[in-house]
């Protein structure tokens, strides 16, 4: 699907000058949100200073955390994100009978004390996540039960691909109920297999290789994800006594050990949370700093801001200034056009903030989103002002 918007038809952002005393953003004089009104109320315009720390990522802790259940002994994890997600997957962890202590941005697992193979409904509600834990239990334990994930209100994300792969591994694979119940058809565990992606799902990817790693035998895996979070977990891994070769490329070779090790990992900053925040900044034409940041892992971005007039500086091997005012750059910015793809392409979960950073730049732009068929909702908002039209089919 593709959105173009043409801001001649769009008033320009209010500017502030940072040489001066700078604007905050302003909360209005409200309730604080709760559970039945999760609501921000922002009063602006307003700039942006400062240094901001990014997070671990969370698409990366998920997958790590699942990958705790293929280890014998304890694994630690460090800079886990404080996010309600990681919650509840250190949940499904413990519902399975894992120990799981959380202190000071980190996590302990120890899965020894497994002794099921069946995650509780209740908690699969809570994070599509969860599903990452059908390989290493299948890996491990030779089978699992787990329930389907719930739909996403940004599209369809069907589990097909994680499905058919197990079953290439060796897997007996059933729908029944809701849940998805997978045993080794040996009796015994998992042995390895080739199987080529029809499409390079990051999920797929992980959760096969999870599985992988610890089958009988050697494992192929083809056209699969490139993502940063594959690239890490393959690490992780490899230091858990894994054989993996090729993360980061189209191809996987995995080497199944029968047994695997608890190890230590330090989750990399977000990638997506970085990105926010450099929008942030272009958006309101302000000057930040933010670190620690992996910068090829948003050179994408870093492309398509600097081509619309942005200054984006690396002041050390960590930190980026990114900057969009009037008084650094001497110029409004510049429209630009972006289709999202997997990495290295453009990020599809930058594309709602990017769309809105377009709607403040000087010509028009073309949005086209190829991964998800419904990342187009917040394309449909209106105001007396502003109004999005759809221009094009998924592809």
């Amino acid at each position: 699907m593709a959105l173009s918007c043409n801001n001649t038809l769009f008033p320009k952002p209010f500017f502030t000058s940072c040489s001066s005393q700078t604007q905050g953003t302003h909360f209005s004089n409200l309730p604080q949100p709760t559970k039945q009104d999760p609501i921000f109320k922002i009063k602006g315009p307003s700039t942006l200073s400062g240094h901001i720390t990014i997070s671990g990522s969370k698409n990366a802790s998920l997958p790590l955390l699942a990958a705790t259940l293929c280890c014998s002994g304890t694994s630690l994890l460090h800079n886990l994100p404080n996010v309600s997600d990681i919650q509840a997957m250190a949940s499904i962890l413990n519902s399975l009978g894992a120990k799981v202590d959380a202190f000071d941005g980190k996590m302990r697992v120890n899965s020894d004390g497994v002794g099921k193979v069946e995650v509780d409904l209740e908690e699969m509600k809570k994070i599509r996540g969860g599903f990452f834990v059908i390989g290493p239990l299948v890996a491990r334990f030779g089978e699992a039960v787990v329930a389907l994930p719930g739909g996403c209100n940004i599209g369809k994300r069907p589990v097909d691909l994680h499905l058919r792969g197990l079953r290439a591994l060796g897997a007996v694979v059933e729908l029944r109920d809701g849940k998805v119940w997978a045993r080794a058809a040996n009796g015994r565990g998992l042995v390895g297999g080739k199987f080529r992606l029809d499409y390079p799902s990051v999920g797929a990817t992980e959760t096969l290789m999870m599985a992988a790693s610890m089958a009988d035998g050697t494992t192929m895996l083809s056209n699969v994800a490139k993502e940063p979070e594959v690239v890490d977990l393959a690490r992780f891994l490899t230091d858990c006594g894994a054989w993996i070769e090729g993360a980061g490329s189209d191809n996987l070779i995995i080497r199944g050990k029968r047994q695997l090790y608890g190890s230590e990992c330090v989750i990399k900053p977000d990638r997506i949370e970085t990105g926010t925040f450099m929008l942030a900044a272009a958006i309101t034409r302000s000057c930040i700093l933010m670190s620690p940041v992996i910068p090829s892992r948003v050179s994408c971005l870093i492309d398509k801001l600097s081509q619309a007039g942005c200054k984006i500086s690396r002041l050390d091997q960590q930190t980026l200034q990114v900057s969009a005012h009037p008084s650094h750059i001497g110029y409004d910015l510049k429209s630009f056009d972006i289709k999202t793809n997997p990495f290295p392409g453009f990020p599809t979960d930058l594309q709602p903030q990017t769309m809105a950073l377009l709607t403040t730049c000087t010509g028009s732009s073309l949005v086209e989103e190829s991964v998800f068929d419904n990342r187009m909702t917040h394309g449909n908002c209106r105001s007396s002002e502003r109004e999005f039209r759809s221009a094009g089919e998924m592809h």
